[in-house]
């Protein structure tokens, strides 16, 4: 993920589910571990648009769903797939093999995060910071891959990133997800 992405993951997750609208660059800066540069010009199409209101020492959230929209539309997911396989087991199969250290993304997240599946789904995605074991698990084979690997920068998955994932699948079903996604933020969205 483009440093630029992980300020705007950031911002949302304070926005979204700390229900804290008031920032510094400062302090996004040294928790992402980015250098302040990073911070301001991740801003400028923020502020250029007026989702944020920039001060002297601080920002203010003026339009999250702004924000979330923008991430969502800049967001490449299939450039952070680091690993695909094609899995000849059904998508809750895969999940129940994935070791525990990985992240579910996707449909997997939030049939996790809100304990529904608004439609059938066949792919599973996951971040992962080590793949030897998923590897071992789900060898390269033929056939259009089921499994998408990402590489994990992060250790719980929001409901921001979620919503930006979703937006990058194709599959008919990503957009029954989104939909349902959408009617249950849309409280989280001022």
């Amino acid at each position: 993920m483009k440093k630029n992405e992980l300020v705007y993951r950031e911002i949302l997750l304070e926005a979204m589910e700390r229900k804290n609208k008031s920032l510094t660059q400062l302090v996004l800066s040294k928790r992402l571990g980015i250098s302040l540069s990073t911070v301001s010009n991740a801003l400028k199409p923020l502020r250029k648009m007026g989702a944020v209101n920039v001060r002297l020492k601080s920002f203010e959230i003026a339009d999250t769903r702004k924000i979330l929209l923008y991430w969502a539309s800049i967001r490449r997911l299939e450039r952070d797939i680091i690993y695909a396989a094609r899995a000849t087991l059904a998508a809750v199969e895969i999940e129940k093999a994935m070791p525990s250290d990985v992240v579910f993304g996707a449909y997997s997240a939030y049939k996790f995060m809100f304990k529904q599946m608004p439609a059938d789904y066949s792919e599973v995605y996951v971040y992962a910071g080590r793949l030897e074991e998923i590897r071992k698990r789900f060898p390269e084979s033929k056939g259009p891959p089921n499994l998408f690997v990402l590489k994990k920068d992060f250790d719980k998955m929001t409901v921001a990133h979620l919503y930006a994932d979703l937006w990058n699948i194709r599959e008919w079903y990503a957009r029954e997800f989104l939909k349902a996604l959408e009617e249950r933020i849309h409280g989280l969205l001022s």
